[in-house]
């Protein structure tokens, strides 16, 4: 147990008597007084670990500065890595904050909902069936009167009624989440 205690009491000297000044070493390299200490602790543990493998004429405070001092350089090199990490994250982040702003930028809503709507328009039209659709289009995309659309296919203006108001029905279950603006962007009343 004496032998213990010397021992004991031989770290805590040695522990204490190299504190300050080497944790003031690391730290003046690392800036970082915890690492520092972090360092020194690592490198008295180091030392005290090794120290019956090491030769009898061994400078203890050279051997461990000199160890503080490669722990330390592995520190700043640690830090150096991540440095260049958090850089290229970084400098990532930024291409694609960049990329969308430029996308933003250039994005015209109107654009968008248009080519949406023509694409629902498209869809619906040609799920129509054939006579809906010719009168449909007679109405919207000819101008033609319900009284001119019915004379041309021979059928009455109630049967052309019927298909225009199936195909607008329809138009207007499919575009209910546009119909709003659309109405207000086409000044269409009859949606």
């Amino acid at each position: 147990m004496g032998e213990q205690q010397t021992e004991s009491s031989l770290f805590s000297t040695l522990f204490g008597q190299f504190k300050e000044p080497f944790i003031l070493f690391a730290n003046s390299y690392v800036r970082d007084m915890a690492a520092a200490e972090d360092i020194y602790m690592e490198a008295i543990i180091q030392y005290w670990e090794k120290r019956k493998e090491l030769p009898a004429d061994t400078n203890i405070p050279g051997y461990i500065l000199t160890t503080v001092k490669n722990k330390s350089l592995n520190h700043l090199r640690h830090q150096t890595i991540r440095t260049d990490v958090e850089d290229q994250l970084y400098d990532h982040r930024q291409r694609e904050l960049n990329f969308r702003i430029s996308s933003l930028e250039s994005c015209d809503p109107s654009d968008l909902f248009t080519v949406e709507v023509k694409e629902i328009i498209r869809k619906t039209l040609n799920e129509l069936p054939e006579q809906t659709r010719a009168i449909f289009f007679k109405s919207r995309y000819e101008s033609k009167t319900n009284r001119e659309i019915a004379a041309e296919l021979e059928v009455s203006i109630k049967t052309v009624e019927f298909h225009i108001s199936k195909a607008l029905k329809l138009f207007r279950s499919r575009l209910k989440d546009y119909l709003p603006v659309l109405l207000v962007l086409t000044g269409i009343s009859d949606f």
